[in-house]
């Protein structure tokens, strides 16, 4: 399996010998969603898979997933109200419900959202399951719209309104209460939610560096500005999300697969690890087989270039979540069987991308390349990257070489970043001093694990000096051990 896993922990996984066979069947980051559950029980269940990696020897991340910001529908009487097609009703920032079937006050207590709405617009509530269209100009504080798509609205619903641009931050409270948890526990990456412009990117690296952490940035790609701003926030962030759930409210569902395919193609233009979330296998939250449709989905996005899928429900609340991860594998894998020309694959993915999207300079990206095609050339066993900071790894591994990439690395973050990378498998060396001192590293450790045996060729592509810094991807050494 060269695609990673990236699974979410929730009370399915509690059992502790459910969890540990989610890491031996090949889950790479375990994700904890601050959406849901308490900081005890993160912290418990952060503790858990931590130990249970390291007692199967593998390599998990852990990722927090903050919650940003959500609007809600205030309270409804209970067994909640009918929205009746064509009927008008107020969203209302300030008032409580009430009104009459003709004419009903919803409470809507965000009155920046309501602001923001302009006639015309959709207003999604319950993940568009109702459906009102905007037909006013928000006055004190509050908005009439008419009914689209009726039903019965209950309390707490989400509310989303595409198209509206909010003067609200990406960081709520909560966000910074959950940062500081994230940080004591020392997670490996946090997950921005809401993300509109790489400005939002900067706010939670500088809250981060406040906290005196250093964890890696996710962005999670879920409205349809943070698509247009993508060239700038892939300058700033360490990996993406594309976040289909949220992005498929935001946007037409039609839309979604394209944005999917633009942000993935993108990503492996800059170099830059891409996951693909949420309903990759909704099914198997109640069934213990994928349908064809989610094994088709699942192996597109194999196809497409992202280097992780992820499994949220499925794992997380679902009745299957070993079976889950199990069914990820195996489609994953069959999709990688048809990716044998991956450098064809990866090639076609970087020319689709934008010319506005940032790319390697043209040395590293020369260098990169060459070793990937001399380690095709020469059936090299493994490409070893010597790095820092994780950059040469990430610019081999967006070419998609047939030849495995291992990181030899004295950096634990680095180490731990190759859980997000497509096909790169890190180890963490004592400090090397110099060029020799690394080779033989690089060495010792492919013959100790057997990745090649005396005899065997490996490529191993570094920067130097040793210590300049990421983004100097400029040797490539053919060995034979």
């Amino acid at each position: 399996m060269r695609t990673k896993i990236v699974c979410t922990l929730g009370p399915a996984t509690d059992p502790e010998p459910v969890l540990r066979e989610m890491v031996r069947a090949g889950m790479d980051v375990a994700r904890v969603n601050f959406s849901h559950g308490t900081h005890d029980e993160h912290a418990r269940r952060i503790e858990m898979v931590r130990r249970l990696a390291q007692e199967e020897n593998r390599l998990v991340a852990v990722l927090g997933d903050l919650q940003g910001p959500k609007f809600r529908v205030g309270e409804i009487p209970p067994g909640g109200v009918s929205l009746v097609r064509d009927h008008t009703v107020m969203l209302s920032s300030r008032s409580a419900f009430g009104g009459s079937n003709e004419s009903t006050i919803i409470p809507l207590p965000h009155a920046d959202l309501i602001a923001a709405a302009a006639t015309g617009q959709r207003v999604l509530i319950d993940d568009g399951s109702l459906e009102l269209a905007v037909t006013g100009v928000p006055q004190d504080g509050a908005v009439l719209c008419r009914v689209v798509t009726g039903g019965i609205l209950t309390s707490h619903k989400g509310v989303a309104i595409p198209g509206a641009h909010l003067a609200v931050s990406s960081i709520t409270e909560k966000d910074r209460v959950d940062v500081q948890f994230a940080v004591a526990q020392q997670v490996d990456a946090v997950a921005l939610s809401f993300v509109r412009s790489a400005a939002d990117i900067r706010a939670l690296r500088s809250l981060l560096a406040e906290l005196k952490g250093n964890q890696l940035v996710v962005a999670k790609i879920e409205k349809p500005e943070a698509v247009d701003d993508l060239a700038n926030i892939l300058r700033e962030v360490d990996i993406v999300m594309v976040a289909r759930g949220d992005l498929g409210v935001e946007a037409p569902a039609e839309d979604v697969p394209f944005y999917q395919k633009k942000i993935i193609h993108s990503c492996l233009r800059a170099g830059v690890p891409v996951i693909t979330a949420t309903q990759m296998l909704q099914s198997m939250i109640h069934a213990p087989q994928p349908t064809r449709a989610e094994a088709s989905d699942v192996a597109n996005a194999v196809l497409d270039g992202t280097d992780a899928v992820m499994l949220s429900a499925e794992t997380a609340a679902g009745d299957y979540p070993v079976e889950s991860v199990r069914a990820l594998e195996r489609i994953a894998s069959r999709a990688e069987q048809d990716c044998a020309a991956g450098m064809l694959l990866a090639a076609g993915a970087l020319n689709l991308a934008g010319a506005d999207i940032p790319s390697p300079d043209p040395a590293t990206e020369a260098i990169t390349r060459a070793a990937v095609e001399i380690a095709r050339s020469i059936n090299a066993k493994v490409i070893v990257c010597t790095t820092r900071s994780g950059f040469t790894a990430r610019m081999v591994a967006r070419h998609r070489p047939a030849t495995p990439i291992i990181v030899v690395t004295t950096s634990e973050r680095t180490s731990r970043f190759s859980a997000f990378i497509w096909d790169v498998r890190a180890v963490v060396m004592p400090n090397y001093t110099g060029i020799d001192e690394m080779f033989e590293a690089a060495r010792q450790y492919v013959l100790d694990k057997k990745h090649a045996q005396p005899g065997d060729r490996i490529v191993i592509t570094a920067g130097v000096p040793l210590g300049s810094g990421s983004g100097k991807t400029n040797l490539i050494k053919v060995h034979t051990l």
